[in-house]
């Protein structure tokens, strides 16, 4: 799947991403569009250094208390952008669904809610010491073409606990599968998929993904009824065929169809070849036994990836994944998995959240303003992935795809090189000139640069475009 830079919109990132937002108040929109603006000069400060002036920083704290904002209006326009971005493309795209903490430290968690309980050992009597965790979740989706590239997000559901409840002592009271999907955690997936399906508007276009998490029997349902398309990574071994055997027993009779040889990278970052024994197969799947009144059953392909030999020092690859799409032959199958290993995106997304934007080190006081911060973290966190992403998807494309005018000419003359090749015109010359600003070293043998440097280069970019700027007002 191509994305065409040709139809990108003109004018800056902010004003398209912002255009179709639309807020009961004009002045809502200034504001917000003011403080997207100084948010995104300065990634990862507080709101006081970003906003600069105690006026700004009053603004931003009632837009944030503001009972007429909320995070589904924040970002109402960059939902639309991304199925701008998805119209502008061609072929298929995953959705990649996951489910993030963030972790804020407060004296009273009443005000915003917990997300977890962690054993910090034993007390002065013997018995064992739990820390609850004060903070809140939130589930995403981040549209991706095959090649990579993040077009934007396409749902987000932010919840608080007022109580956490481990699932182990929830079994011992009752059976999970006998809880209707509506009064679970788990329905987000299932709202998440409709809801980025209705959007992009094009649903045999779309394949969600999921971790084992997502392996859930009325996601599968909701997928068929929604005419979307899904790949799951299963952990449940649900009952198959005539109901005399399950998925595993089914595998296990499957013969070896391909013999797949991968590099990947262990922990420090060496790589190594591995062989996996790749099994497919196409099956009818039952409901769960509680469940079979509710919903039918259906036809999946389950694609099993097992590594041939025991590592050691890491867990050996073991997938399993579930499809409605058909698979005929092994390379079909291979492909499934390279789709499914583009996952690990959506986490690097939720690192940028967190580590460039510093969403957990925000001090407001109450879950929901947290929650629109965070919203409006997720544009900027969007924007970062895909200036680091754009230079590996469409190296050649013209600098005017992410740089105005007045960036180029600052990187030309900050960033000395041979600049009046054409070569050296595109956008993969700008972004390097960027992530450069950010710390790149820009080596021979040094891979693509980043989301770190990118953001710090950004960053800089920012304060040496508003000094030159003041500069020519100043004379």
């Amino acid at each position: 799947m191509k994305w065409n830079p040709s139809s990108a919109p003109q004018g800056t990132w902010i004003d398209k991403e912002l255009e179709a937002c639309a807020f009961p108040d004009p002045r809502l929109g200034k504001r917000f569009r003011a403080l997207v603006g100084n948010l995104a000069e300065r990634i990862g400060e507080s709101i006081p250094l970003a906003c600069q002036d105690w006026a700004g920083t009053k603004a931003a704290y009632r837009f944030f208390s503001n009972r007429r904002v909320s995070e589904a209006k924040i970002l109402s326009g960059h939902f639309q952008a991304t199925r701008e971005r998805v119209q502008a493309s061609s072929g298929p795209v995953l959705v990649l669904h996951d489910t993030t903490e963030f972790s804020f430290k407060r004296e009273s968690k009443h005000a915003i809610g917990v997300t977890n309980r962690n054993y910090t050992g034993l007390g002065k009597d013997g018995r064992p010491r739990f820390h609850t965790l004060c903070g809140m979740l939130m589930h995403s989706s981040l549209v991706l073409t095959l090649e990579g590239l993040p077009l934007g997000l396409s749902a987000v559901k932010f919840w608080t606990r007022k109580k956490f409840k481990g699932c182990n002592a929830q079994k011992k009271k009752i059976n999970p599968t006998r809880v209707p999907i509506e009064e679970k955690e788990s329905m987000r997936w299932i709202e998440n998929l409709r809801q980025s399906t209705e959007l992009l508007n094009q649903p045999d276009r779309c394949i969600h993904v999921g971790d084992r998490e997502s392996d859930i029997y009325e996601l599968f349902c909701a997928a068929k009824d929604a005419g979307t398309h899904f790949l799951v990574r299963i952990c449940a071994d649900r009952l198959a065929g005539n109901g005399s055997h399950t998925i595993e027993e089914e595998m296990r009779r499957t013969p070896v169809r391909k013999r797949h040889r991968i590099e990947i990278r262990d922990a420090k970052g060496k790589p190594t070849e591995v062989l996996l024994e790749i099994r497919y197969c196409r099956m009818r799947v039952l409901a769960p036994v509680a469940k079979q009144k509710h919903y039918p059953d259906t036809e999946l392909t389950v694609i099993h990836a097992l590594e041939k030999e025991t590592p050691t020092g890491r867990a050996r690859i073991d997938w399993k994944l579930a499809t409605d799409l058909p698979v005929n032959s092994p390379e079909e199958a291979i492909e499934k998995l390279q789709w499914y290993a583009l996952r690990w995106n959506i986490e690097t997304f939720h690192k940028i959240l967190k580590s460039g934007c510093r969403a957990e080190d925000s001090r407001l006081r109450s879950a929901e303003r947290l929650a629109r911060l965070i919203a409006v973290f997720c544009i900027l966190s969007w924007r970062i992935f895909w200036m680091t992403k754009i230079n590996r998807s469409a190296p050649a494309a013209p600098a005017a795809v992410a740089f105005t005018t007045l960036e180029c000419q600052l990187l030309d003359h900050l960033v000395q090189g041979p600049s009046s090749q054409q070569s050296q015109k595109s956008l993969s010359s700008y972004i390097a000139k960027l992530a450069r600003l950010g710390g790149y070293l820009a080596r021979a043998n040094d891979p693509p640069p980043g989301n770190m440097v990118m953001w710090r280069g950004l960053s800089r970019l920012t304060d040496i475009e508003l000094g030159f700027q003041l500069g020519q007002t100043c004379g």
